[in-house]
């Protein structure tokens, strides 16, 4: 199974705030907060239980002008991002 083809399960409920077009992500378990912008605000919006990674990738493709590898590439920095902090997993 490829990167792309992997579920995202979300592991935290997390408190978000929009704050003038940034994401303010609250980890109240842990007491940290992450400041999420640009593309990362657009990934985070379409990330449910049960989406894989390749259906992220081709919703952004559907909304903005950009190389789907580019995209791929960036969808998959940060949803292992997003991982390493236990906010979501893969399966």
């Amino acid at each position: 199974m490829s990167e792309l083809d992997k579920k995202i399960k979300i592991e935290k409920k997390l408190d978000i705030t929009e704050l003038d077009g940034e994401k303010v992500m609250i980890d109240f378990e842990s007491g940290k907060y992450f400041m999420v912008k640009g593309s990362g605000n657009e990934i985070w919006d379409t990330i449910k239980d049960g989406i894989t990674i390749s259906e992220i990738v081709d919703g952004l493709l559907k909304e903005f002008d950009v190389d789907r590898e580019i995209c791929e590439r960036d969808v998959l920095s940060f949803v292992k991002q997003m991982e390493g902090y236990n906010f979501i997993s893969l399966q």
